[in-house]
C-alpha cells in the first residue's frame, strides 16, 4: 500500500509562495507499473519535486509536461510506455502503460486554488474524501465518502463506468492503536508499519510501556480512555486489546464499541471472551455492538508464539478493512 505523501500539501504551499504548481496523478496503469493508480506527484514552476508517478521511469518527462503546463495553464492526460529495460531498471520483471493525469494548480484550465485547499483540508482532518475529475470536460469536485463506499474500502483510485470521470481516493492513512505494550505487540509494530499502518502502544505499565521495548513508536502510559479521547477512533483505525485485564482492555472497549474504528480484535480465549461479554451486558452495551469485537484475536492459523499470533491480527485486519 502506498503511504499517505503531502504532494497534495506541497503544490498548495508552493502556489500558495508564486512559485507555480502541478499535481500530476496516475489515472490508469497496465502490465507491471511502478506506482498505483492515484499515486502523485507534485511539481513546482523551479522543478522541485516530492512524490512519484513511475518509480523514475517517466518522471522526466513529466516534469516537462508539468513546466509546459504551468506556463500554458491547461490541463492534460499523458499515457507512457515503460519498456522492459526501464521496468527492471526499477526493480520489475516487465514493463507496461501508464496514464497520468497533469494538473496546473491555480490556473483557469487547472485545478483552482479552493478545490486544493478544500483537500488538503479533509486530509489533515482525517476525513476520507474523492476528487472527482471529469478528463473531458474537466469539471472537478470533492466528495465524502459515502458517494465511492466500494472505492474507500477497497483503496481504489479509477475511472468509472463512462471511461471519463477520474476517482482519486484520498483515505486518511491506517492507524493502529494497540493497547498492551506485551510481547505479541512487539512483533505486530513492526508488521503493521509494512502493511502501511501508524502505530500508537497504550500501556498504563511502567515496566511495558519502556521506550527500549518499541524503540522509535508513540507509546502512551497512561490508560486507554484518557488517550483515546484525545486522538479519536475514526473510519481508518483499528483497536487491538492485548493486555487481559478488564481495568484496562475494558476502558479501551468502552471507548471502542459505539466508535466509526473499523476493526475490533481483543487476545483472549473463548471462556475470557465469555466473561468479557458478561461485563459489557452489565454496563448497557448492546449485543450488535459487542459482535463487533473479533476474540479470540486473529485469523485461526495456528498461530503458536508472539510473531504467529501478530502474523494472524495482521491478517484478520485486513480481511475486515477490505469487506471480506
Amino acid at each position: 500500500m502506498d503511504r499517505f505523501d503531502d504532494s497534495p500539501e506541497q503544490a498548495l504551499d508552493w502556489h500558495r509562495a508564486g512559485k507555480g504548481a502541478v499535481l500530476a496523478t496516475v489515472v490508469e496503469t497496465w502490465g507491471s507499473a511502478p506506482r498505483r493508480t492515484g499515486a502523485m506527484l507534485a511539481v513546482s514552476g523551479a522543478g522541485d519535486l516530492v512524490g512519484s508517478v513511475s518509480g523514475g521511469c517517466v518522471e522526466g518527462a513529466v516534469v516537462m509536461e508539468a513546466l509546459e503546463a504551468v506556463e500554458d495553464g491547461r490541463s492534460r492526460v499523458l499515457t507512457f510506455g515503460v519498456s522492459d529495460d526501464d521496468a527492471f531498471a526499477v526493480g520489475l520483471a516487465c514493463g507496461g502503460t501508464i496514464r497520468i493525469m497533469v494538473e496546473p494548480v491555480g490556473a483557469e484550465g487547472g485545478l483552482s486554488e479552493a478545490m486544493l485547499a478544500a483537500l488538503v483540508e479533509a486530509r489533515a482532518g482525517r476525513v476520507p474524501a474523492a476528487y472527482v475529475v471529469n478528463t473531458e470536460s474537466w469539471e472537478r469536485r470533492v466528495e465524502g465518502a459515502e458517494a465511492f463506499a466500494d472505492r474507500f474500502r477497497a483503496d481504489r483510485s479509477g475511472f468509472e463506468a463512462d471511461g471519463a470521470t477520474f476517482v482519486a481516493i484520498h483515505n486518511p492513512p491506517l492507524r493502529l492503536v494497540c493497547v498492551g505494550a506485551v510481547h505479541i505487540a512487539q512483533a505486530l509494530l513492526p508488521m503493521a508499519r509494512i502493511a502501511g499502518y501508524d502505530p500508537v502502544v497504550i500501556d498504563p505499565r511502567p515496566a511495558f510501556a519502556a521506550e527500549h521495548r518499541f524503540p522509535g513508536e508513540t507509546i502512551h502510559e497512561a490508560y486507554p480512555d484518557e488517550v483515546l479521547e484525545e486522538i479519536g477512533l475514526d473510519t481508518r483505525t483499528a483497536l487491538v486489546l492485548l493486555t487481559h485485564d478488564p481495568k484496562i482492555d475494558d476502558a479501551a472497549l468502552a471507548l471502542a464499541l459505539p466508535s466509526e474504528c473499523f476493526y475490533i480484535g481483543a487476545l483472549g480465549s473463548t471462556r475470557t471472551h465469555a466473561k468479557r461479554v458478561e461485563r459489557l451486558k452489565a454496563a448497557g452495551h448492546s449485543d450488535n455492538s459487542i459482535t463487533r469485537i473479533h476474540a479470540p484475536i486473529g485469523l485461526d492459523i495456528g498461530a503458536a508464539d508472539p510473531a504467529e499470533i501478530a502474523v494472524s491480527v495482521i491478517a484478520e485486519m485486513t480481511k475486515v478493512l477490505r469487506g471480506k
